[in-house]
């Protein structure tokens, strides 16, 4: 059956099809229920119309909560600051780095954490002169594991020690050369090596 205007349920003047009913004439549902009709669900409370907090896409990969206040600038997440300053305290790291900026675009920890477990087991194997030593490397890390901070454990345990050769692989007796914090955390997710 095909409608013919005279067929279609009249409108008022202003009146959309899309609008819901207990609206007035040419307001749309454009608000959530329970939201005021200039709030939309996007805003968060305690924020003006309009105004939504703010975060990069770099933090929101990282979990990183949104900046509520405002004017303020957002640090960077843990992760990303641990990157940086693996990077400023071995600058052996530095070319890695900004080819991993290059290729990716932004800081991605865990991504640029393999490179640094590749150069860090072959420094440690001695097959990479130019390579930062890994001692140091370990030292560096071993610091960070111990200042408690979520982030930053989560990049060292999952893309570091969690990466680490398994016992059948070159480089596996780096393990034996963590620090007692890493130590302990590497023996926590695996247990046998």
């Amino acid at each position: 059956m095909t409608t013919t205007p005279s067929d279609a349920p009249s409108q008022m003047p202003g009146q959309t099809p899309s609008h819901a009913p207990g609206h007035a004439p040419g307001q749309t549902p454009s608000h959530a229920p329970g939201h005021a009709p200039s709030q939309t669900p996007s805003q968060t409370p305690g924020h003006a119309p309009g105004q939504t907090p703010t975060r990069s896409p770099r933090q929101a990969a990282a979990g990183a909560p949104p900046s509520t206040a405002p004017g303020r600038t957002p640090g960077p997440a843990p992760g990303v600051q641990l990157v940086s300053d693996l990077v400023t305290r071995i600058p052996e790291f530095r070319e890695v780095y900004e080819r991993h900026v290059l290729h990716q675009g932004d800081v991605l920890p865990h991504v640029f954490f393999w490179d640094v477990v590749q150069n860090t087991v072959r420094s440690f194997l001695g097959d990479a002169p130019d390579a930062a030593d890994w001692r140091r490397t370990l030292a560096f890390l071993e610091e960070q594991s111990c200042r408690g901070v979520i982030g930053i454990d989560e990049v060292i345990v999952t893309s570091f020690l969690g990466d680490l050769p398994s016992p059948q692989e070159p480089g596996h007796a780096i393990v034996h050369q963590l620090g007692p914090v890493m130590a302990a955390k590497f023996v926590r997710i695996r247990p046998l090596g």
